[in-house]
């Protein structure tokens, strides 16, 4: 059996559309907030007695946090200035729903658990999860991926904005009930990634208790290829991008390890980090980065790495080790680095590079990194810097990963591991009796399978529909569409193709109300207008009319006969030499000016007979 080239798990974190996880406020986030309440975080031991290196990596960064409050959405439990309520009892009975679902072992003895988070997203410095279940597994394509893990968990805080040393959060969030269901690495191919995410997507909205919208539901992708390691991509939203992402990271990776195998082959050793102030070489520089440094009373500081030339970014920019070594950097609050292998360039002279190799008595073979800020920042900047270059000289290393909207990423912070977690003291164990799975299994949903099966039969509407119709959780509309005006094939039409057609214009179909939808079609159903003026309704009523206001608005009230045939004339007379050359064939080129003329007043197939008419009438 040969290799596998990438070996892949996933997990998905979706909110559930309940009140929040330990206490009765409103799940839903607000547009404003108030107050701003301040803390300062800082990691704590495990019950092992170690602190996690992830929160410490943080915790170094010396950012402080503020906090606004929402009305309706957040009370003291946000705060973390009153202990957790009950656990609430709709969240549970989703994840255990969810967790038979997918044929998962279910716990005996629910124990919420702290996981150490100290970025600013939670007030108490640590997130509450809870393991629902183990095992079970998912089919897509005829193979089983094999489901490592279902939690229920508290979402985090909403980031609002950062400046400096201080980020400001918004509590709406914080509190919104999380499944968390992590898949084996069993995915071989990017595709395969995205179809898994997709049927897990839509298990969870057979529950109906799930929320719908944009950050409502996140992947964390976790990545290796051979000879490489687990890295994580944290927060991914957009589900066409998945296969991206991995692809990119697969790249990336063989790039890593393409680094390592030139530098043993060279007998490169680890760098030492000896930090160098080279100001006086710079101080009358052109780089607008370094003059900017030097009028802040900032230094220029750079450290040599013996035999690094070239892999920072080198064989035509195919080598990216700068790169990684300058978000390391950042990480540390400076703008950026310089490295040897993009210089001269950024306003640095060929002058003032051979100066600097000259004075740090440097070999062709070797390279520098430089940073131009306060000398102490300067220096952990450089640290970081010399200990992501060491790195290259092991491959790849474990670390969590921040998406970006091109499909690439950049790095966050290390790899979390299990010094982050320790027993919730706040929170009783929940016991899961015979009883309750009893009720869990007498409340299974219906599977979307079986679904999409019912929908083609009851309305005669294709395959391709009824999938997306479902994978959408659009089916209990769609049926009730259907039901109401009789039309199921113009409302699977309006709820899959005109849907997406207004999501790719930047438009939330989605924000339109169940009785605006209905209202819609009765007024279309009542011949107020064609279907073809659907679409334009929509883009309307989403961007905040109801039915009968877009309607008015776009003056697509149905018209006669009588009148339509007189638009058509006119418009037929206006291109007589056309049709006299096309005959019949002109009907087709012309339904375009038609429909235009009529704005969707008439439909589509009356249209098409008037016209054929007004033709036949002028050709004879």
């Amino acid at each position: 059996m040969s290799e596998r080239k990438l070996v892949c798990g996933i997990e998905i974190h979706q909110q559930l559309d309940t009140k929040k996880l330990f206490c009765d406020c409103d799940s839903d986030l607000r547009d404003e907030g108030y107050g701003a309440y301040y803390r300062r975080l800082r990691p704590t031991n495990s019950e092992m007695g170690e602190i996690d290196k992830a929160a410490l990596a943080q915790f170094q960064r010396e950012i402080d946090y503020r906090y606004q409050c929402c009305d309706g959405c957040t009370c003291l439990v946000e705060l973390d200035e009153e202990p957790p309520h009950p656990v609430n009892g709709d969240a549970m009975n989703t994840a255990l729903l969810f967790s038979k679902m997918l044929d998962a072992g279910i716990i005996d003895e629910i124990q919420f658990m702290r996981k150490i988070v100290v970025d600013g997203s939670n007030t108490s410095g640590f997130q509450r999860t809870s393991l629902i279940a183990t095992g079970g597994s998912v089919e897509v394509n005829g193979r089983k991926i094999g489901i490592l893990s279902v939690c229920l968990e508290e979402d985090a805080a909403r980031k609002l904005e950062s400046s400096g040393s201080e980020t400001l959060y918004r509590l709406d969030r914080l509190g919104i009930p999380l499944i968390e269901v992590a898949t084996a690495p069993d995915m071989e191919t990017p595709e395969e990634v995205m179809e898994v995410a997709l049927r897990l997507g839509t298990l969870l909205r057979a529950t109906k208790k799930v929320k719908r919208g944009i950050g409502t539901i996140r992947e964390d992708l976790n990545i290796s290829v051979p000879g490489g390691a687990r890295v994580e991509i944290k927060g991914v939203q957009e589900l066409r991008m998945l296969p991206d992402f991995v692809r990119n990271e697969m790249d990336r990776q063989a790039m890593l390890l393409r680094i390592r195998d030139i530098l043993l082959e060279r007998g490169t050793r680890p760098a030492e980090f000896e930090p160098v102030d080279v100001t006086e070489i710079f101080s009358k520089c052109g780089s607008k980065v370094i003059k900017e440094a030097l009028a802040g009373g900032g230094k220029v500081m750079a450290v040599r790495l013996c035999g690094f030339s070239g892999v920072m970014n080198g064989d035509g920019k195919k080598l990216r080790l700068g790169s990684e070594m300058a978000q390391y950097a950042r990480v540390k609050g400076v703008r950026g680095i310089f490295h040897s292998d993009e210089l001269p360039d950024y306003g640095i002279e060929r002058e003032s590079v051979d100066s600097l190799r000259l004075y740090m008595d440097m070999s062709p073979s070797d390279a520098f990194v430089m940073c131009a800020a306060k000398e102490r920042k300067a220096a952990d900047a450089l640290r970081a810097a010399v200990e992501r270059a060491n790195l290259a000289l092991e491959g790849v290393p474990e670390e969590t990963r921040d998406p970006l909207p091109d499909g690439t990423t950049k790095y966050s912070r290390p790899l979390p591991g299990a010094a982050r977690m320790y027993p919730e003291t706040d929170v009783p164990p929940i016991l899961i009796t015979d009883d309750v799975l009893k009720t869990i299994e007498e409340n299974m949903p219906e599977f979307p399978e079986k679904i999409e099966k019912r929908l083609i039969g009851m309305y005669g509407i294709n395959a391709q529909q009824a999938g997306q119709i479902v994978r959408q959780n659009r089916d209990e509309l769609f049926a009730e569409i259907s039901e109401a005006s009789g039309m199921p094939a113009i409302a699977a039409t309006t709820l899959t193709n005109t849907y997406s057609e207004l999501e790719r214009e930047g438009l939330d179909p989605g924000s339109v109300s169940r009785a605006s939808l209905i209202r819609m079609f009765d007024l279309l159903k009542a011949n107020r207008f064609s279907k073809e003026a659907l679409p334009s309704l929509l883009r309307r009523m989403a961007e905040g009319s109801d039915a009968d206001a877009a309607v008015s608005a776009l003056g697509v009230g149905s018209v006669g006969s009588d009148e339509a045939s007189r638009v058509i004339a006119d418009i037929v007379r206006e291109r007589e030499d056309f049709v006299r050359s096309k005959g019949q064939d002109a009907i087709g080129p012309l339904m375009g000016p038609v429909m235009g003329a009529l704005r969707g007043r008439i439909d589509g197939r009356q249209a098409n007979e008037l016209l054929a008419a007004e033709i036949k009438k002028l050709i004879g």
